[in-house]
């Protein structure tokens, strides 16, 4: 970046995680960036305002999948930005937000759902995979599996992937509520929460902390944060660290995975 100075740049979370804690940031201008665009999964709102707090550069959220070639929605450049926000969706996409019991029925802008999408850009289907394409593509929309809002002025809001939903006691749980106050301490540098079996609760809450470089904290400590900044329903019943977590090739931390470790451990249980 400082041999070069380049203009633009398409992230994802985990690379913004990792510029904030590089040691030479703070030698290195990033004020040769027009735009730095973020995608491939949520983006924690923390890690958002520390980056332009220490950088003075603002980070344009985005959202695409692959099936959609590969983005629908971009914070407009020099528009306005919100914060938390994937944007308004591209020209001549459309993009509806349904209830996620039958996808049949468009909620009212503010309620979540799932958000589907139709345009140029989308998909066809999975190659040889039919019906795999009649579950996601039905009546020309595809159905992204993320659940969704959109307020008044058209901006689009992630609230969690409509698999990674835990669901304890009754209650509906959205891993990212606790992953952004998890990121909001100070020692941690990583978090990813999941919904483990119990057999009281139907679900429990697992969180996985990967701590900053040389800080050290204790379980009844990540605990006593999530107990001040979260809802009863909400606290973790687990809490473990790692020094790494399961990474897509391009960033993504991967909750499947943990999800699939948790279940082969309990199985030999």
């Amino acid at each position: 970046m400082r041999k070069y100075q380049p203009t633009l740049t398409p992230l994802v979370p985990t690379m913004y995680v990792g510029i904030l804690e590089h040691p030479d940031l703070k030698k290195t201008s990033l004020k040769s960036f027009k735009i730095m665009t973020s995608g491939g999964s949520s983006l924690p709102v923390e890690v958002l305002n520390k980056f332009k707090e220490l950088t003075g550069v603002n980070i344009n959220e985005g959202f695409g999948m692959t099936e959609t070639s590969p983005q629908t929605h971009l914070n407009p450049y020099k528009g306005v930005s919100k914060v938390g926000s994937i944007g308004i969706p591209y020209p001549d996409t459309d993009v509806r937000i349904v209830d996620i019991e039958t996808g049949k029925k468009e909620v009212p802008a503010g309620e979540e759902g799932e958000m589907i999408f139709r345009g140029p850009q989308i998909t066809k289907g999975y190659l040889n995979k039919p019906e795999e394409t009649r579950k996601a593509i039905r009546n020309g929309w595809l159905y992204s599996g993320d659940i969704a809002y959109m307020d008044e002025d058209g901006y689009f809001f992630i609230v969690d992937r409509k698999k990674d939903l835990i669901i304890s006691s009754g209650y509906n749980i959205y891993p990212r509520e606790i992953d952004e106050v998890l990121y909001e301490h100070p020692k941690v540098l990583k978090a990813a929460a999941i919904g483990v079996p119990d057999p009281k609760r139907g679900e429990k809450i697992k969180v996985f902390v990967v701590l900053k470089d040389g800080m050290t904290a204790t379980a009844d400590e990540i605990m006593e944060y999530c107990r001040q900044k979260l809802g009863k329903y909400k606290w973790p019943s687990e809490i473990e660290f790692r020094t790494q977590l399961p990474e897509s090739t391009v960033g993504k931390i991967l909750r499947k995975e943990l999800r699939a470790e948790e279940l082969a451990k309990r199985t030999k249980k």
